[in-house]
């Protein structure tokens, strides 16, 4: 099971009072129903593919109405093929969509009401709701941080960030052609979204998960920069070891002066030694002290004179 299914499944089960029971069935209906005319007069359908939150649906409005429903089931013909349960009301909708806050009086609402979203706890219901209906998380461990909610009405998903950002949440806004995502990258902030809506075991997996995969990168980071670090010293030392050969062709090795031939001579024994590590062996050699400076003046003199010995011959 994912991270997101495993959060919806801990968030299906919370005990809701009947103010956020509201709150959370006009986020569902929102985000994932259906006001529909027909011959019978109006119909309130919700539909998802997770049986859980039908489930869930349905207990929050037996919770708030007393109301015949259907329940049915539907087999999706493509994609993934997996059921789709609808759930239709089919007594006072009219009475049912108007405590929603679905219509008012202009008709079909798409904003969020204020009227239901008072009270902190109905804010949290609202947003549970929502992430219920189209919401996902990725999992952290797997992949990069990422939380969405989708919906189809640009009012609607302005009204869904500005409510996540009452919170604090840094929600922002992206249009596609099917619709609209608000979503957060940030870590901290999806942790906090998470708490706010009460998925306080996502919360902890959520948490656990990414300290270890911070950790993880952080050694990564560490273990690439020594690994780079080690290079550059390669590097430089076989550059240091060509410039010396360079120099004993050419004008012999007296050329040095008696601190650079030290040096010199220290870097051909031990060629893979960085300079921290020549200082000592100086120190041990010639019992005199040295710096990690010091040893690089010396050998930037040496490379200072390979480099005048090579424009000397392409002169010639």
């Amino acid at each position: 099971m994912s991270f997101a299914s495993e959060t919806k499944k801990e968030l299906v089960s919370l005990p809701v009072s009947d103010c956020c029971a509201r709150a959370e069935l006009s986020a569902l209906m929102h985000l994932n129903g259906h006001l529909t005319l027909s011959a019978q007069g109006m119909r309130l359908e919700f539909l998802t593919q997770n049986a859980a939150i039908a489930r869930r649906f349905v207990k929050l409005l037996r919770q708030l109405y007393d109301v015949k429903l259907e329940v049915l089931t539907r087999r999706l013909m493509r994609l993934n093929k997996n059921n789709v349960y609808i759930v239709r009301v089919i007594q006072y909708t009219h009475m049912i969509a108007t405590d929603l806050q679905l219509l008012n009086e202009s008709g079909i609402n798409t904003h969020i009401a204020p009227e239901l979203i008072q009270k902190p706890c109905c804010k949290r219901a609202y947003l549970r709701g929502a992430f219920l209906a189209t919401g996902s998380v990725n999992n952290p461990e797997t992949s990069a941080y990422h939380l969405e909610i989708t919906t189809l009405k640009k009012t609607l998903a302005e009204d869904i960030q500005h409510l996540m950002n009452a919170f604090d949440l840094n929600a922002r806004i992206l249009e596609r052609k099917k619709g609209y995502i608000i979503y957060l990258k940030e870590s901290e902030k999806i942790v906090d979204f998470l708490r706010v809506i009460q998925a306080n075991n996502a919360v902890l997996d959520y948490e656990d998960i990414r300290i270890i995969r911070d950790m993880r990168n952080s050694v990564n980071r560490i273990r690439n920069c020594e690994i780079a670090n080690l290079n550059r010293s390669w590097d430089a030392a076989n550059q240091q070891l060509e410039n010396i050969d360079l120099i004993e062709k050419t004008y012999g090795l007296e050329a040095l002066s008696d601190k650079e031939l030290a040096v010199a001579k220290l870097r051909r024994k031990y060629p893979e030694a960085t300079l921290t590590e020549l200082s000592e062996y100086y120190q041990e050699e010639y019992h005199q002290p040295i710096s990690k400076s010091g040893i690089n003046h010396r050998l930037r003199k040496i490379n200072a004179l390979a480099e005048q010995i090579r424009k000397q011959l392409e002169g010639q």
